[in-house]
C-alpha cells in the first residue's frame, strides 16, 4: 500500500477557474519537440482538482496530485 502513494503522478498548473465549491479548474502546460523537426511544440490541458478549503484563486501557481475518482471528471487534488 505505501507504493501506491509513492506512484501518484503530481502536475504543476496555474487555476483557470474557481467558481465551484470545492472545485478548481487547472490548466496544465506541456512543451515537448517535434521528433523529427525539432520544433519546440506547447500544448495544455485543463483538469478540475478537488480543493477542500477553497484557498486556490485564479491565477496561482498550484500542485496538484492524482487520486481516486471524486467525481465524474474529478481525479486530481490540490497539495
Amino acid at each position: 500500500m505505501a507504493d501506491n502513494q509513492a506512484n501518484k503522478k503530481v502536475r504543476i498548473g496555474t487555476v483557470t477557474s474557481d467558481k465551484m465549491d470545492k472545485t478548481i479548474t487547472v490548466r496544465i502546460e506541456t512543451v515537448k519537440q517535434h521528433p523529427l523537426y525539432k520544433k519546440t511544440i506547447r500544448t495544455s490541458k485543463k483538469q478540475k482538482a478537488h480543493d477542500e478549503r477553497n484557498e486556490a484563486k485564479i491565477g496561482d501557481l498550484v500542485k496538484i496530485e492524482e487520486t481516486r475518482p471524486l467525481s465524474k471528471d474529478k481525479r486530481w487534488k490540490l497539495v
